[in-house]
């Protein structure tokens, strides 16, 4: 008499992977879903986009927006951090560099939400200094077989006593009043979105310059409480930049270069500049825009892509 029939493999369940590893309030707003360590420096880290986001997609709805790829690289860095370097959950994360490349065939939203495979090489072993941590990683996207971006990412991460002596009296979530700006923010197709409440720009006096206007209850750039703004609103306020100076044509950056010189700080004014800048693409679009508060700048950002002229 036949035995029992073998059991039928466990079919292998996805989900998103913790969302305090990647800093993040909502789970919806976390795209990792897992990682191997391949080698010593190198790591396989997954992740799925939505077909569907309210901010990360670009004004026709038909591609993932470029900077969802160096959100989803900033994930990683800290992911890796607290789960393969022996960072702990309490330490705080200063970002010095985020840069992206994408393939914009590679970001068309398809009839699934896009799977992703990211190949992170740490470029050294993580230095260490007492109980501070710097880190550098290259990352591979991939999307099945296509390479869609590339990307570079540098942080220090240190214990939360350091941090309030580097924060020097700001340590503190609750938000201060924002300064005040009297101009209405600009129209929102001149920044390249489609909803006012995205927009974080309003006219400056100078040409080419704009006063940063967050809203701090914007539920996805300002995710969770912070003492300072946030590096991907930075982003975000360049790439509104780049196609404010270049209205009424829309730019959609397929690549930035970010450096991030100090904290900016909610109670400060911040004045963003943006001038386009010779670039190795000649049919491409190349804009430098620089972040300022109290004359002291805060990024620098390089953006590059093709305007649209539609």
């Amino acid at each position: 008499m036949p035995g029992p029939a073998a059991a039928a493999p466990a079919p292998r369940l996805t989900s998103t992977v913790a969302k305090e590893y990647v800093h993040r309030a909502c789970h919806a707003e976390v795209f990792l879903t897992g990682s191997e360590q391949l080698t010593d420096t190198t790591f396989a880290v997954t992740a799925q986009w939505p077909r569907a986001h309210t901010f990360f997609s670009t004004p026709d709805g038909t591609r993932h927006d470029p900077i969802q790829a160096a959100e989803t690289i900033r994930q990683a860095g800290l992911y890796l951090a607290h789960t393969r370097f022996g960072v702990p959950l309490d330490h705080k994360f200063m970002m010095w560099n985020l840069d992206y490349t994408t393939r914009s065939r590679q970001l068309l939203i398809g009839a699934a939400p896009t799977d992703l495979t990211l190949e992170v090489q740490l470029l050294a072993q993580p230095r260490r200094s007492g109980t501070t941590v710097d880190f550098t990683l290259e990352t591979v996207v991939r999307r099945g077989a296509q390479l869609a971006a590339t990307g570079y990412a540098r942080f220090t991460t240190v214990p939360d006593s350091t941090y309030q002596r580097l924060r020097r009296g700001r340590h503190s979530a609750e938000l201060p009043a924002a300064p005040t700006v009297t101009a209405e923010p600009l129209p929102p197709a001149r920044v390249g979105r489609l909803r006012p409440c995205d927009v974080l720009l309003a006219p400056a006096d100078a040409p080419g310059t704009w006063h940063l206007t967050p809203d701090f209850w914007h539920p996805i750039l300002f995710d969770h409480a912070n003492d300072h703004i946030p590096g991907m609103v930075l982003l975000e306020a360049a790439r509104q930049a780049a196609n404010a100076l270049s209205s009424p044509a829309t730019v959609t950056p397929t690549a930035a270069a970010t450096t991030f010189h100090r904290y900016a700080e909610h109670d400060a004014p911040t004045t963003i500049t943006a001038q386009h800048t010779p670039g190795g693409d000649p049919d491409a679009l190349t804009t430098t825009v620089t972040g300022h508060q109290h004359g002291e700048p805060i990024f620098t950002t390089v953006l590059t892509g093709h305007p649209d002229h539609r």
